[in-house]
């Protein structure tokens, strides 16, 4: 059974859109990996969800040298930002630490545990997170949904197939039983003679 021809409109529905998105990202980017090992060639995508949230894929190495190499051959202004060198490991653990310490302050924070005070940057470093925190959960939400979504079609697949299936059995009987009256020699065959007790 074919697909019909997708209409290049906007769709409508919330849920539907979410998991169009979700699948023809996955697609793009299995194509794009495919592409890059097939010819070998460099492959950068990024793509910004509707809810703001970044989805990016480099090919080889990072996607911020691929960057500066595409400023470098049109032309454009260097990246502003230097790359990054790798921090030590206990500049990145003191990181860590606090970062972790100002999640925590925050859900004390959200849930009435104490009367601490956060500042503004502790605020939009919770903010930061918490909307990660509910894009992530909002897309394994639809994953759950699509693949809920798949098992009752599967099952609604099977119960027409059994029922397909039952119906021809019974037709089946039907023509093959003859469902002429029967008729005994015995006027009442349950009743039992009252003598033989």
């Amino acid at each position: 059974m074919g697909r019909g021809r997708v209409q290049m409109k906007r769709i409508e529905n919330p849920v539907h859109r979410q998991v169009t998105f979700c699948k023809r990202r996955a697609g793009l980017f299995k194509k794009a990996k495919e592409l890059s090992v097939l010819c070998d060639a460099e492959i950068g995508v990024v793509i910004f969800s509707a809810h703001g949230k970044l989805y990016e894929l480099a090919t080889k190495g990072t996607m911020q040298e691929l960057i500066e190499r595409y400023g470098k051959y049109t032309g454009g202004p260097p990246a502003d930002e230097p790359m990054v060198e790798p921090m030590d490991a206990k500049k990145e653990i003191e990181m860590l630490k606090q970062e972790i310490e100002i999640l925590q302050k925050g859900l004390r924070y959200m849930f009435g545990g104490g009367c601490e005070y956060m500042s503004l940057n502790e605020l939009l470093v919770l903010e930061k997170h918490l909307e990660i925190w509910i894009n992530h959960i909002r897309s394994t939400k639809m994953d759950i949904m699509f693949q809920e979504i798949q098992m009752l079609r599967n099952k609604e697949g099977i119960m027409k197939a059994a029922n397909k299936c039952l119906h021809e059995t019974i037709e089946e009987n039907i023509s093959y039983t003859d469902f002429t009256t029967m008729t005994t020699n015995m006027m009442h065959p349950l009743t039992i003679a009252n003598n033989i007790f």
